[in-house]
């Protein structure tokens, strides 16, 4: 895949969830991401709402955040409430944690459930503030299911109304994003819902491979580590 940085650069949520996070560092995040053109940055929702800097004549710079992070053993009603106030609070986007509890005991009445309740509460948050429709990711923590799980996860998180599925939280310790995991899930889904890969991506050829695989979007916390190594054109780094 022949991308420049600036290309790649367009798939990426920087991102910044470690708990002991502080505002300076989400105003460094947010620099950072301003300076090297991604196309949006992730945070707590404790950090809401957060400022963005004029980004002059370039793209606007998009907020998402998390929901039911980072285990998803959380009611559906928590979930949907936490969702709703983090729209309210200037989040663009928000990516919810799966239940895996429930996709392991293939429950999948609960988990459409709770997605659709997501759903529909950051829906009627937006519209009662006359906010823009929010970005719903489903995070399905792909190394931790079968393939058949996954699959079945998937398709009940679009059912719900997700516009993304994403791999990862990036704290399981099954791990992160795979090639197979996010080819599989962009075969699931289909061209009219997105795919974000996240979780133990740090170079260059894994970001692109992920790309190639089907991802729509990317969610790194080394960004300008992994924008740096692109390979010089005619060879390797």
């Amino acid at each position: 895949m022949n991308l420049s940085a600036d290309g790649l650069a367009r798939y990426v949520d920087h991102t910044l969830l470690r708990p002991e996070a502080t505002r300076p560092e989400v105003a460094a995040l947010m620099a950072e991401a301003l300076d090297l053109n991604v196309y949006a940055i992730c945070v707590s929702p404790s950090q809401l709402p957060v400022r963005i800097p004029s980004a002059g004549s370039g793209s606007r710079l998009m907020v998402a955040t998390v929901c039911g992070f980072p285990s998803g053993a959380h009611q559906a009603e928590t979930k949907a409430r936490e969702a709703a106030t983090a729209v309210v609070s200037g989040a663009d986007e928000v990516d919810m944690v799966i239940n895996l509890g429930a996709v392991k005991e293939a429950r999948w009445d609960l988990v459409l459930d709770e997605v659709r309740q997501v759903r529909q509460g950051v829906d009627r948050a937006t519209a009662h503030a006359e906010l823009p429709r929010a970005v719903l990711k489903v995070i399905v923590e792909s190394a931790a299911l079968t393939d058949g799980e996954l699959v079945r996860a998937c398709q009940t998180a679009v059912q719900g109304g997700a516009d993304m599925v994403k791999t990862s939280t990036g704290y399981h310790p099954a791990g992160g994003a795979t090639v197979h995991a996010v080819r599989l899930m962009a075969a699931t889904v289909g061209p009219g819902v997105g795919v974000k890969a996240s979780g133990g991506i740090r170079t260059w050829d894994a970001a692109v491979s992920m790309i190639e695989a089907g991802a729509t979007r990317l969610g790194l916390s080394s960004t300008r580590a992994v924008l740096a190594g692109r390979p010089p054109a005619g060879g390797q780094p």
